[in-house]
């Protein structure tokens, strides 16, 4: 069976097509002597012998025995330990997966330090050396980040890919790491923003932007695309970002319905546009909290969203002069919420 590549280039080399070789599904194994065509063959593991089970003949020897080295009482042992070892990553496919550790118990002579170097060396080449580094690094700055393994097997394909295509001759690794843990949480509908990915990583922001670009234009990468360009996500919008700050500010539910309502309603008026969409979270979260009557300070969210207090007040005050078209008016008939609960936040 044929598996696609993941992220394929954006304009594939063409290649002269090889016929692919298969095995005959059709053919079934059938006694000659019986000629059943539901023949009874048993497998006998202690003599390894392949025996039809009507007539006894033998059909075949040297049957490998697949089944467990030794018996298992789960109520004794706890876990099956008839099978050892740490699964196939597809990731490491063409690479060494078993290591040879040598002990440091030398005696102090630094023979085994010498052994080691040079079993390291001849383990992999420098390419794959490379490779595992990047590996250990994406998985440790997505535990940083608090983010699922899915976030980092995307990431790690999507730098394998990268590196097979040398696509970053001369580019810093971390510079890489960054762009493919930014691409895979929006691909993984959990965007965020350059500047949480430059804090975790201490990549400049100008160096990730010519990251990103060259693997968007490598691999057809429109904003949000996956990697099989079936499924469209969302980029880093508001919306998305208001429900995270609005769980590290413990604010109730109902805040973040209706932020995103009152975002939606702002942005079909055209109120704030051209603001990034970190000021327009921050902002929507103060008006929002302001107009429930939950009190959150400027600093609170400033800290929270990673913007300054003058930049959240700034997409109040555009807000607060469109009140009246962004606060949806049955909130006001229901009593759910009272405009007098907004003040005006005039220049300072």
């Amino acid at each position: 069976m044929a598996y696609s590549q993941p992220f394929p280039l954006a304009q594939p080399p063409t290649k002269a097509t090889q016929q692919n070789f298969a095995p005959d599904l059709a053919v079934r194994l059938i006694c000659p002597e019986c000629r059943d065509p539901n023949p009874n063959i048993v497998e006998e593991f202690s003599s390894g012998d392949l025996v039809c089970g009507t007539c006894g003949l033998v059909l075949g020897d040297r049957v490998v025995d697949t089944r467990s080295e030794w018996r298992t009482f789960a109520n004794d042992e706890g876990d099956d330990p008839s099978r050892v070892g740490a699964a196939s990553d597809p990731l490491m496919d063409g690479i060494e997966q078993l290591d040879t550790v040598i002990s440091f118990q030398d005696g102090g002579s630094g023979i085994a330090r010498e052994l080691q170097r040079a079993a390291s060396r001849s383990q992999s080449s420098r390419s794959e050396r490379n490779l595992l580094t990047a590996f250990r690094d994406i998985s440790s700055w997505c535990d940083q980040f608090s983010l699922p393994k899915t976030i980092a097997d995307i990431a790690k394909q999507l730098y394998k890919r990268s590196d097979e295509e040398k696509l970053f001759r001369g580019k810093q690794p971390d510079a890489v790491i960054a762009a493919c843990i930014f691409i895979a949480c929006r691909q993984a509908h959990v965007p965020r923003t350059f500047r949480e990915i430059c804090n975790l990583t201490h990549v400049t922001k100008k160096t990730l932007g010519q990251c990103y670009k060259a693997l968007e234009q490598a691999f057809n990468l429109t904003p949000g695309a996956s990697a099989t360009h079936a499924n469209m996500a969302p980029s880093t919008g508001p919306e998305s970002l208001v429900v995270r700050y609005c769980n590290h500010l413990d604010l109730p539910p109902k805040v973040q319905s209706y932020c995103a309502d009152i975002i939606v309603a702002a942005r079909e008026h055209g109120i704030a546009d051209g603001r990034s969409p970190v000021s327009i979270a921050g902002g929507a979260i103060y008006f929002t909290c302001c107009l429930l009557n939950t009190p959150k300070t400027l600093k609170e969210i400033g800290d929270v969203a990673g913007v300054s207090e003058g930049t959240i007040r700034l997409v109040y005050r555009l807000y607060y002069a469109e009140r009246k078209k962004i606060v949806n008016k049955k909130w006001i008939e229901e009593g759910k919420v009272h405009m007098s609960n907004l003040r005006d936040e005039g220049p300072r």
